[in-house]
């Protein structure tokens, strides 16, 4: 019986705008591309009554279907289990209709551990349940929380690894109680499709964005938030009318909110696409000619994870970045960038023309940032991860 490398996200797939669902489609993807038995699981909430097949055999890894692929950029080897929750299972916020306990308390042990060699998540109550039935697990923690790590837990032999994204959230959950020998630090990684170049795709979307009466293109992608730096890119696109800004990303709500602003201030040289599938987002990054990377200082700023930043790379596009932590090591690099301090509007703008002036628009992209990028992938991340795990609780390789 194949023993499956298991990602664990407690969130339905596939949902707009929900950047851990991002990283749990590549990781789970990267595994698959490196030759393991990897199933992406998650629940998906059923019809008031489930199928005699969801109650006998909920676990059923399968091929991911096509608006899934889609949607995440990944690949036909990945192998999906989505877990049928009952009604009113999900629907009421009680202990006992919680789809973790279903799940941690049901399906794990009875259904999913026979077939588990190992569990990656960032779901702690999923941690839990795999530790105390003997499965060796891969522990991800990327934000704060006030979590308290439980000593019988952290401290058990199939408690892996734990790994986080900062400085600052490491620092943090060892305060909490999580063995500083047991944590590493990585970035997030980046999906090795982005690499691929896609200039006929790219050169649609700048004949879509630009239209007859501007000639340069600035696009953001990711979450339509004021901490993210949106607020000010807005503003900076009502001084620097003569260039044309696209956003991607945001809910529906978002999108409104945000072009009601721009009517409202008179704004008409910005476009909201909303979310974007991933497997279109590669080309869009590789139309304009920068790409903004806005972010806002702040709390947010300490631990926020480059994922965006390492797709922007990708792309091969010039960038402007404001100067934030997780980004610092990146000035450095032979990259082509250009950077400026955060929260400043007019800093951001002056960063913006520079880039515009000095470097122009390649359909074959920037050399130097594509290959910063390719070491970034979730192929690599993981099998670095990998390397800190014992070789006899590894999943077995297929290939």
């Amino acid at each position: 019986m194949t023993k499956h490398y298991i990602l664990f996200t407690e969130k339905t797939l596939p949902q707009p705008d929900v950047a851990s669902l991002v990283w749990a489609a590549h990781t789970a993807n990267a595994a698959a591309n490196l030759g393991y038995s990897s199933v992406l699981v998650y629940p998906y909430q059923k019809s008031k009554f489930l199928k005699p097949i969801d109650i006998i055999r909920p676990f059923r890894p399968r091929n991911p279907e096509k608006t899934l692929i889609d949607f995440y950029n990944i690949q036909e080897k990945l192998l999906v289990a989505p877990l049928p929750l009952p009604w009113p299972v999900a629907r009421f916020n009680s202990k006992w209709t919680s789809a973790s306990t279903l799940i941690c308390k049901y399906y794990f042990p009875v259904h999913i551990r026979p077939h588990t060699k190992i569990v990656h998540t960032r779901d702690w109550n999923f941690t839990k349940a795999s530790v105390r039935h003997n499965i060796p697990v891969i522990y991800e923690h990327h934000h704060y929380d006030n979590k308290l790590f439980e000593p019988e837990i952290v401290h058990s032999p199939f408690f892996q690894v734990a790994i986080t994204l900062s400085d600052t959230v490491q620092e943090n959950m060892i305060k909490q109680g999580m063995p500083q020998e047991k944590i590493i630090k990585l970035h997030s990684g980046l999906n090795h499709l982005f690499l691929i170049r896609k200039p006929e795709e790219a050169e649609e979307w700048r004949q879509k964005m630009l239209g007859e009466s501007r000639q340069r293109l600035v696009v953001y992608s990711g979450g339509l938030y004021t901490f993210k730096g949106v607020d000010l890119l807005i503003n900076v696109a009502k001084e620097m009318p003569q260039i044309q800004f696209v956003l991607a990303g945001g809910t529906e709500s978002q999108v409104q909110a945000y072009q009601q602003l721009c009517r409202d201030k008179q704004i008409n040289n910005v476009k909201l696409l909303g979310y974007i599938p991933q497997a279109q987002l590669a080309s869009l990054l590789q139309s304009a000619d920068v790409l903004a990377h806005p972010h806002c200082s702040g709390k947010a700023a300490t631990f926020t994870s480059p994922l965006k930043f390492f797709d922007y790379m990708a792309s091969g596009t010039p960038i402007a970045a404001t100067e934030i932590p997780p980004l610092k090591e990146f000035k450095s690099a032979n990259i082509v960038a250009g950077w400026c301090e955060p929260d400043n509007p007019i800093r951001f703008a002056q960063c913006l023309q520079k880039v515009l002036e000095k470097f122009s628009r390649r359909v074959e992209g920037y050399s130097e940032n594509i290959e910063v990028a390719r070491q970034f992938s979730c192929e690599n991340r993981l099998t670095k991860i990998m390397n800190y795990i014992e070789k006899s609780m590894r999943p077995p390789l297929l290939t």
